[in-house]
């Protein structure tokens, strides 16, 4: 699979990675077994950076994962995010202290001395305006708590202002054939500033596996049955914030462009990693044979210019004027 460099990290990733979200919860029913036996595929199928999250599963995807480098010799980059623990997303629970609290528990979790990469996860917008916060991550860098610190951003605009932070490592942002924006100024900027890209929700939360269809029913507590209108978390963080049905007819018409032998996740995950300015792709995966199916897509390479031209042009008639401005 093919490898690119993470940023300020100096990391060699893989071009899919494993977003963990899944195998942490609000993603209907998960067995440990099966999420573990799915973290193990997907590292055979040289899968080298997994991503997660301190309120996945309140640490359930955590532990999992300090398993797996238990059990491949600690041969794996680990990412992982902080601030969703807070009590309300506002600036002053970044504190120092909260953030030194938030660490130390991914610390124990992962099992980890120094986690590889911190993230903010997901913070209020005013965050970027406080570099004090910024300051605070720098110290636990110093301490020896966290190798590298990034953030994981709703929007485009938060993405650009956190690249004026010199420590910034890595920016996670949702990125799919669906969620077009970030690579009209996003991606050239972070490139240029030597900051890596996480691409993260790359098939809109399973909308673009063309599984899905409108008698699709999802389980209570999947965010993709209670989160449809924004009730719990930023919409854009369903189906990438585009209506349903819209969808639907939108991922119907990317069948006529899949290449002999591709499938649906498979063209969406090559969409993403076409972009150079793309350093790593983190799709879910609940099973062994997911995992395996989204590793393929790093060793089939970027899609071609007409597709990627198609791709857009669908993107621009059908999705923009829903999404387009709002992330």
């Amino acid at each position: 699979m093919e490898r690119r460099r993470l940023g300020k990290t100096g990391f060699e990733a893989s071009v899919i990675g494993f977003g963990a979200w899944a195998i942490g919860g609000a993603w209907g029913e998960v067995e440990d077994t099966t999420s573990y036996a799915a973290l193990v595929a997907a590292f055979e199928s040289g899968v080298n950076f997994f991503d997660t999250a301190d309120v996945y599963g309140d640490g359930r995807s955590e532990r999992l994962i300090a398993r797996l480098r238990r059990e491949a010799g600690g041969s794996l980059f680990v990412a992982t995010k902080a601030g969703r623990r807070a009590p309300e997303q506002r600036v002053e629970h970044y504190s120092p202290e909260n953030l030194v609290a938030w660490v130390d528990r991914s610390r124990e979790n992962l099992e980890m001395e120094t986690l590889d990469l911190v993230q903010l996860h997901c913070p209020p917008t005013d965050l970027y305006y406080h570099p004090e916060v910024f300051a605070a991550l720098d110290d636990l860098v110093a301490g020896g708590r966290i190798a590298h610190y990034g953030v994981s951003v709703e929007r485009v605009e938060e993405g650009l202002k956190s690249l004026d932070y010199p420590g910034v490592s890595t920016v996670q942002i949702i990125y799919n054939a669906f969620r077009q924006r970030p690579a009209e100024r996003f991606l050239p900027a972070a490139s240029a500033a030597g900051v890596g890209v996480i691409a993260r929700v790359p098939l809109a939360s399973g909308l673009l596996t063309g599984k899905f269809t409108r008698e699709t029913r999802f389980a209570e507590d999947d965010h993709r049955n209670f989160n449809r209108r924004g009730e719990a978390f930023d919409v854009g963080e369903t189906f990438a914030g585009v209506d349903l049905d819209t969808g639907l007819a939108a991922v119907e018409e990317l069948r006529s462009l899949l290449p002999e032998g591709e499938t649906l996740a498979g063209l969406a995950l090559r969409f993403c990693l076409s972009n150079p300015g793309v350093s790593t792709v983190i799709p879910g995966a609940k099973t062994p044979e997911q995992a395996r199916a989204n590793a393929r897509a790093g060793e089939r390479g970027p899609l071609d210019a007409k597709t990627l031209e198609r791709i857009t042009a669908l993107y621009r008639e059908r999705i923009a004027p829903g999404v387009h401005h709002r992330w």
